[in-house]
């Protein structure tokens, strides 16, 4: 076959975007190095296996210079001075993959004549964030009394209040079902698509449970006030912008009742008790009892950073939700997605290859998972 002409600097954006070890990369092809020095090219045939290993759409190899590639929503990513990195090749497929489970959803819903969520949009940085977090306990039917007894309990209770109220909630580590794609916390925590008919939600689950819990409540908060983003901010820290600010105050007031945490302090003077208690992280509640005046500045930043440095050393994931590759599903797509998608297909109204790219999952596996005993097609 004849040799495809490919730019090497095209060749180099891609083996760099893609963060694959060249040494791997060269054993499956041998010529790796020559078509980046631009000594040889590829045939057609190499260069479409090129692309799939490196997860980059094969006519980005025919562009005249590299693309610049953007977040089609808005960008909380950066911390501090640290310059927003470039999305992944990770982040974008899981993203563009959400968006197209939302844009389905959203489809079928106004063509079942669901009506605007109320909750989306009805609070602005103007209000109080106590205020706002008495919205979403009442409208999330989350009772400030109730006590989860594990971390695991209080992340599904959340989960689930939240996808009964019409947000569709995605919990996971991966990119789809590919266990050898992993998502890096570092890059993002979770991103929000807001939407009045399909809100939806993803949650990194490499993240720790006490940050997803966070993460949460924190993207929840946004749907409040009607604002989408990517996000890797870290929990409660001293600066963020306006809308992360009033989404961090509401998350707390939320997770964390200050009425609550002033009897709890009372009794229990230790970060790591409350923060069990409360199921977040001890850097949520540091901040809560500096923002109470229960702490002094200094002990805050003393707690903060020793943290902080504690969990970069630390850099073990999140496990996904137990070994079951089903249950796992319940957390990757969500049951009622799931359960949509399926009565849309026995109603004729979606196609099973559309079902299967809208779910991950295909033939048997499909059929298994979203037509499961119990399905109702009412």
């Amino acid at each position: 076959m004849n040799a495809v002409p490919i730019k090497p600097e095209i060749l180099r954006w891609a083996l760099d975007r893609a963060g694959l070890d060249t040494a791997d990369l060269a054993s499956a092809f041998p010529k790796l190095a020559e078509w980046e020095q631009g000594v040889s090219s590829p045939t057609l045939n190499q260069l479409e296996k090129l692309a799939k290993r490196l997860w980059a759409p094969l006519g980005y190899f025919f562009l005249p210079s590299p693309p610049e590639e953007k977040l089609p929503i808005p960008d909380f990513r950066s911390i501090g001075d640290e310059p927003i990195q470039s999305p992944s090749p990770n982040l974008l497929e899981t993203l563009f993959s959400m968006q197209r489970r939302q844009a389905w959803l959203k489809e079928l819903r106004v063509e079942d004549g669901a009506e605007p969520l109320s909750f989306v949009g009805c609070a602005s940085l103007r209000d109080k964030p106590e205020a706002v977090a008495a919205q979403m306990r009442n409208t999330l039917g989350m009772a400030t009394d109730k006590r989860a007894t594990t971390w695991g309990e209080a992340f599904r209770d959340l989960w689930i209040n939240a996808e009964r109220a019409g947000t569709t909630v995605v919990c996971n580590g991966i990119v789809g079902h590919n266990t050898g794609r992993l998502l890096d916390v570092e890059e993002f925590r979770g991103f929000v698509l807001s939407d009045s008919i399909a809100p939806l939600i993803f949650i990194n689950n490499a993240d720790a449970k006490a940050a997803q819990m966070f993460t949460l409540a924190h993207e929840l908060a946004h749907l409040w006030i009607n604002s989408g983003g990517v996000l890797n901010f870290r929990e409660m820290r001293p600066a963020e912008n306006q809308t992360e600010l009033f989404c961090n105050a509401v998350a707390a007031e939320f997770l964390v009742p200050k009425k609550q945490l002033a009897a709890k302090w009372a009794q229990l003077d230790d970060f790591f008790g409350l923060a069990s208690y409360f199921k977040v992280s001890p850097l949520v509640i540091a901040r809560r009892l500096l923002d109470a005046n229960y702490i002094n500045k200094a002990r805050f930043f003393s707690f903060y950073n020793a943290h902080i440095a504690r969990m970069r050393a630390d850099k073990a994931p999140s496990k996904e939700h137990g070994g079951n590759f089903y249950a796992n599903c319940d957390y990757r797509i969500g049951r009622p997605f799931a359960d949509a998608v399926g009565r849309a297909v026995k109603a004729g109204r979606l196609l099973y290859r559309d079902a299967y790219r809208l779910t991950g999952l295909q033939g048997k596996t499909f059929d298994k998972y979203v037509f499961r005993a119990g399905f109702e097609t009412g």
